[in-house]
């Protein structure tokens, strides 16, 4: 499996993005998929994830109700759109991919990150 995010880039606080996850399977749907972050000096962490059918989703704290994650089987694509931007959602994003149809557990593979920087 290998994932390709985009999307990112510099804005102003305030401003949205949306990030891709181009995924190279043939079948999306027997993933569940999440989107996780990095920011300089500090430690990975779980940003969203979606189930294989798109019918549950879960957030950190600090981005519930200002992004949303979301996922087109058909296009082998999930989404980030990441409104409201603060500058502490400054970060090199990652998507991942768990297969199977659990809610949790870990991640099994990842792709490379694209920069999120937010201007105060």
């Amino acid at each position: 499996v290998q994932l390709q995010a985009s999307g990112g880039g510099l804005v102003q606080a305030g401003d949205s993005l949306r990030l891709s996850c181009a995924a190279s399977v043939r079948f999306l749907s027997r993933y569940g998929m999440g989107w996780f972050r990095q920011a300089p000096g500090k430690e990975r962490e779980f940003v969203a994830s979606i189930t294989w059918n798109g019918e549950r989703t879960y957030y950190t704290d600090s981005v519930k109700g200002r992004f949303t994650i979301s996922r087109d089987n058909a296009k082998n694509t999930v989404y980030l759109l990441m409104n409201s931007l603060k500058f502490e959602d400054t970060a090199v994003y990652y998507c991942a991919a768990r297969l199977g149809y659990d809610d949790i557990g870990p991640f099994d593979y990842w792709g490379q990150g694209t920069q999120v920087t937010v201007s105060s």
